[in-house]
């Protein structure tokens, strides 16, 4: 992981919104900055976190277009990635990740309920309430049941004591992700209102696995008009 083919220019400011065959985004955050990219036809969103005290990164979901993906860690990371998670099972958050994976050498993670259907066997099997380290970043696993068995969020707390959640398909502006059934629904509102809403604060920042950032202050006041609707 040498030779960079192609420069992929990061916008600034970070706006949290953008789009396939659009540049990617960086935030800076004490401690950290994220870089935030979409790719594939269903606008999956790729996240890139990095330490910014030692260089180690993490990347979210190599959902596609993994040619696109390693490019961006050869530029922004080069021989620092150490560690591709992936949020839950869904084929979309993961069609890059065999090739990724290979071209990186770098080990995979994802929730034991949801390891079995992924290209690539995790070589770490993540659980609720363990611990994500890169660097000198801890990233708290919150394992929210409902959109899949295992789907999972990741809590990251910068340097000034703000949380950042990486809430895959789980959580969106509007609403919780997509349920196939009432039961499914339940756990997946129950799980999201008792781990994220009711334990961080509103300016806690959300970053979902498709479309644009949001808070936990912006989403709170309609709880229950999600609940009511049952989605």
């Amino acid at each position: 992981m040498t030779t960079i083919e192609t420069v992929i220019t990061i916008d600034r400011p970070y706006t949290g919104h953008v789009a396939p065959g659009e540049n990617p985004q960086q935030r800076d955050v004490p401690g950290a900055r994220i870089v935030k990219m979409s790719v594939g036809p269903m606008d999956n969103n790729v996240y890139l976190v990095q330490d910014t005290a030692s260089g180690d990164a993490l990347l979210i979901d190599a959902a596609n277009e993994p040619d696109r993906i390693l490019e961006l860690i050869r530029q922004e990371t080069p021989d620092r990635l150490r560690l591709i998670l992936t949020t839950h099972q869904h084929f979309d958050h993961w069609q890059g990740l065999e090739k990724v994976a290979a071209e990186t050498a770098v080990p995979t993670a994802a929730h034991g309920l949801d390891a079995e259907p992924l290209p690539v066997r995790p070589e770490r099997v993540l659980a609720e309430g363990d611990s994500v380290r890169i660097g000198e970043l801890d990233l708290e696993v919150i394992h929210l049941r409902g959109h899949t068995p295992g789907s999972v969020a990741l809590a990251l707390t910068d340097g000034d004591g703000r949380v950042h959640l990486f809430t895959g398909d789980s959580l969106f502006p509007g609403g919780v992700g997509r349920t196939t059934s009432p039961a499914d629904f339940d756990s997946l509102y129950t799980d999201v209102t008792g781990k994220l809403f009711d334990r961080f604060g509103d300016d806690t920042a959300v970053y979902p696995g498709h479309g644009d950032d949001t808070t936990l202050g912006a989403e709170r006041p309609h709880l229950a008009e999600w609940r009511q609707r049952g989605w």
